[in-house]
């Protein structure tokens, strides 16, 4: 289900090390996404897994965040890559205000859009071995696609501030160099919601003594992304014969 999560209880970013910090903490979780039982169909349940979660932090009572506070001076560079008429990573996280390339890696043409309200692009129709760039300013759930293979899609879940991580396959986060302090704790999945969405985001207050977020628990969802259309809002069509589309 592909909705904000807010609960409680990475791929495709080549960005440089985050520079320690005295004083700030490394942040871990668990992300805990918990079956759910098929209408219909007693006993059978979903094959969602703990992996691509994105989990955030948002200071309580101050200023944003600069999208780079926990990062060198570098700054850091993020792709999604067009390979085998795949987008790779499917899931990616940044913070606002990010530079995010799709370079094609495929011997044949591809596009990228997005018609997401706050970051709405559309790169066109761009050949092997050349790649654009997007500028993400708003923070929000950015879907991606190709106008030309409909199978093709990504998610770019853009985040206020530099305090953020995507959970590994075991449902593991790591969010380095973290200022202690009070902060709101979101997160949001592919195929998973918060069990209590009108509930507000909890709050947990950061210290050395107390660097573990509680265990966020998300229920599994059963909704997909619906049949999308083209960047027209039309069906896709078969590509003329000897059009390099493939």
């Amino acid at each position: 289900m592909l909705t904000f999560a807010l609960v409680c209880g990475t791929a495709g970013s080549a960005a440089a090390q985050p520079v320690n910090v005295r004083g700030n903490v490394n942040v871990k979780g668990t992300v805990s996404i918990v079956p759910k039982v098929a209408p219909n169909d007693r006993g059978k349940t979903g094959k969602v897994g703990q992996s691509n979660a994105v989990v955030w932090l948002k200071r309580v009572g101050s200023l944003p965040d600069s999208p780079n506070a926990n990062h060198s001076s570098a700054r850091p560079r993020f792709e999604i890559r067009q390979s085998h008429k795949r987008f790779d990573p499917a899931i990616l996280a940044v913070p606002a205000g990010s530079v995010v390339w799709f370079p094609n890696l495929d011997p044949f043409f591809h596009n990228v859009f997005s018609m997401y309200d706050g970051n709405r692009f559309d790169l066109g129709l761009y050949e092997a071995g050349a790649s654009h760039s997007v500028t993400f300013d708003r923070p929000g759930i950015c879907f991606i696609f190709c106008n030309i293979h409909p199978e093709m899609s990504a998610v770019v879940v853009v985040v206020e501030g530099p305090y953020y991580a995507v959970s590994n396959t075991a449902g593991q986060v790591f969010i380095p160099n973290v200022p202690p302090g009070r902060y709101r704790v979101y997160a949001w999945h592919e195929r998973a919601t918060s069990a209590t969405p009108q509930a507000p985001p909890p709050e947990i207050d950061i210290s050395t003594d107390n660097p573990i977020l509680p265990t966020i628990s998300l229920v599994e969802s059963f909704d997909l992304i619906a049949p999308h259309k083209n960047k027209y809002g039309r069906d896709y069509t078969t590509p003329a014969p000897g059009v390099l589309y493939k």
